[in-house]
């Protein structure tokens, strides 16, 4: 059969988005990984999937895959490109949309310009929640990697985050250390690993380590977890600009408890078919 997709990147960070509405077909990890492959197949750091809803309160069911094959609970700069994707493909006429993750609800807003705001939800900090192995919940701790000692900032946006802060983010180890805290065994789910450089209390440079993918041009849960531990760190004011290697995302947060809003653009690329 021939599978309908669109590709499409948030600031880089790149996506192969299908509509299994419309037609219905069963990717198995392996064929993720086919079509993951950028000399073989579609190619792309994220597989997303839009599928009807389980429940009478959202629009969409949103699923993602790392081109690993592996499902993965949220992603930012994704959501972004889903919400465009389906109101482009005239799945639904809304502007306000309501989509179900595999770990709850978040609400896409499609503003002009291209630009996406997503309702992240509001930030996990408890160790137990994200999950990651500590006796309490703190600002920041203490991991142990090859003999050093490593402060991180430990978040979950629906898929877990450790953010180093560094003092130049194009000098930082991204690759060598990120691959190792990945793994690190006080996070049993891996997890996301970020490098953020403050340049003052509104802006902040941030490279990311993604799990399951490598280090990306962009991460929008990266980018929303660095600002909570930034502000948790009291290092960050409640609106911050995120620059990543792929352009500028916009995070607000007010604090512990509220809800954190997302700016960024949404890019189509093109429309495509491929055998199956």
């Amino acid at each position: 059969m021939l599978l309908r997709f669109a590709k499409m990147h948030g600031l880089g960070n790149d996506f192969m988005v299908v509509d299994l509405i419309s037609q219905r077909v069963h990717l198995s990890p392996e064929k993720i990984r086919y079509l993951g492959n950028r000399n073989t197949g579609v190619g792309f750091d994220q597989l997303l999937l839009v599928e009807t809803p389980q429940s009478p309160d959202v629009d969409f069911r949103y699923r993602i895959f790392n081109a690993d094959g592996s499902e993965v609970e949220h992603c930012g700069n994704g959501a972004r490109c889903f919400a465009k994707f389906v109101h482009d493909q005239r799945l639904t006429g809304k502007r306000d949309i309501a989509v179900q993750t595999s770990n709850g609800r978040i609400m896409l807003k499609l503003l002009k310009d291209h630009e996406v705001e997503v309702d992240m939800g509001v930030p996990i900090l408890q160790p137990d929640q994200v999950p990651f192995d500590a006796s309490a919940q703190a600002p920041s701790y203490t991991l142990e990697q090859d003999g050093y000692n490593y402060t991180v900032g430990v978040v979950s946006m629906g898929n877990p985050h450790a953010v180093l802060i560094v003092d130049d983010v194009a000098l930082a180890p991204v690759v060598e250390l990120g691959i190792k805290l990945e793994q690190h065994p006080r996070f049993p789910n891996q997890a996301n690993i970020g490098f953020m450089q403050i340049i003052d209390r509104n802006t902040i440079k941030l490279r990311v380590f993604e799990r399951g993918v490598g280090e990306t041009r962009a991460c929008g849960t990266g980018a929303c977890a660095a600002v909570v531990a930034g502000r948790q760190q009291g290092l960050l004011d409640a609106k911050v600009t995120a620059l990543l290697t792929g352009g500028e995302l916009t995070i607000e947060w007010q604090g512990p408890g509220q809800h954190l809003l997302m700016n960024g653009p949404a890019t189509h690329v093109y429309e495509g078919q491929i055998k199956l």
